[in-house]
């Protein structure tokens, strides 16, 4: 009765635990109305990431596209199946536009809604993105947030057929922000503008730029942190969630947390713009020893933030740590919530290699995983259980 309850993957990896794949041909002749499968070929299961070179059907069109955008439109499913071959199809969906996309407008002018409201600073069907701080003109900053949340949305729902969208979407779950702790819609607009254009390039530059991004210094404090009164919030984050995790054998100390809040003081908000500064009187420039999960290093410090940034970025993704957690948060994702040890040294070892072999850029990974046959095994079609952003915005799409 037990394996009434399997799951369909679960299914599909008991069938074939003692074979590598599945070779309908071998069905027998006689078996009523199996004449038609005779044609068809085999089944790949638990495959690593080699390149995948099987049939490029529509149903693996369809399967790439489920994952690299929020659902099917027809249209976009022939215009990938035409392209022949899954190499060329992720390579297609791996080219996204590098000039960002016209910004969200005034869109929401409306002297009888229930919040009655006119924009007085940006007129209808005009953007808001460029107009400067105004903290007596708040009730604006909501207006053009909502505004911004529509415009995302609307993206989603309209998009191409590539993985710009869902990688922006990745990263912005991946350095978690909450909109409405910063009530200044165009830091929420410019730090989802370099969330996107950081998408599927170098993962080393993204960190420097999420380090010091407005609506990030503000969201977990980095604004306040000063020689003073250093404060470990972002440090912390920054190691737990955004680079070494905590899933291997040995990790960061406190202490290790301590030491980088020191060397991320001075980096702070200009409370006239919103825009962030580095002011070196609230840098802590002495030296700033972490521990022997760093190999003991030793960061000398400077009046010079940016160096001194540097520095501790060029320490942590000495790590090999960085590369296979960030791996296995991207596998997470686009395949699969569960990571076995099998897939942990076929799939995630040789994605992170990849990783670091090209200095952490983005896009070969993504590459390595799109095309691998494991990406397109018939275990892993069909398992995801799909979060609610995927959910509605998919039935739209479809």
């Amino acid at each position: 009765m037990s394996d009434l309850k399997l799951s369909r993957r679960q299914f599909l990896e008991k069938m074939t635990a003692s074979e590598p794949h599945v070779q309908i041909e071998q069905m027998p002749s006689e078996t009523p109305g199996m004449e038609r499968f005779a044609s068809m070929p085999e089944i790949t299961l638990q495959g690593g990431l080699d390149p995948y070179t099987g049939p490029w059907t529509r149903a693996e069109a369809s399967h790439l596209l489920r994952r690299v955008t929020f659902g099917l439109k027809k249209a976009q499913v022939d215009q990938i199946l035409a392209l022949g071959s899954a190499a060329a199809a992720v390579d297609a969906v791996l080219d996204v536009p590098t000039d960002p996309p016209a910004p969200p407008i005034n869109n929401y002018n409306n002297p009888n809604g229930p919040i009655p409201f006119i924009d007085e600073e940006v007129a209808s069907g005009e953007t808001w993105v460029n107009v400067p701080f105004d903290p007596e003109y708040l009730l604006a900053e909501g207006f053009r947030t909502e505004s911004w949340r529509g415009w995302w949305l609307n993206r989603m729902i309209e998009g191409e057929a590539n993985i710009q969208e869902k990688m922006t979407l990745f990263w912005h779950n991946h350095f978690a922000t909450i909109t409405d702790a910063v009530f200044h819609a165009r830091s929420v607009y410019n730090h989802h503008k370099m969330l996107r254009s950081h998408a599927l390039g170098n993962f080393k530059a993204f960190v420097k730029a999420v380090t010091i991004d407005p609506m990030m210094l503000y969201f977990l404090n980095g604004y306040l942190n000063n020689v003073a009164a250093p404060d470990e919030n972002y440090a912390r984050e920054l190691q737990e969630l955004f680079t070494v995790g905590k899933d291997g054998a040995s990790t960061y100390s406190e202490d290790d947390v301590v030491a980088a809040a020191r060397v991320l003081t001075g980096w702070t908000l200009n409370p006239a713009t919103l825009e962030t500064v580095f002011i070196p009187s609230l840098h802590d420039a002495g030296l700033k020893v972490f521990s022997s999960y760093y190999n003991n290093t030793v960061l000398q410090g400077s009046s010079n933030g940016e160096a001194d940034l540097d520095a501790l970025l060029n320490m942590i993704f000495q790590k090999e740590d960085v590369a296979l957690h960030i791996c296995r948060k991207i596998y997470r994702f686009f395949v699969y919530y569960k990571i076995d040890e099998d897939v942990e040294q076929n799939v995630i070892v040789p994605m992170a290699q990849i990783f670091r072999d090209s200095n952490y850029e983005i896009r070969p990974v993504m590459r390595a995983l799109l095309l691998s046959e494991h990406f397109f095994d018939a275990t892993n079609k069909g398992c995801q259980i799909k979060n609610p952003l995927d959910l509605l915005v998919g039935l739209l799409r479809n």
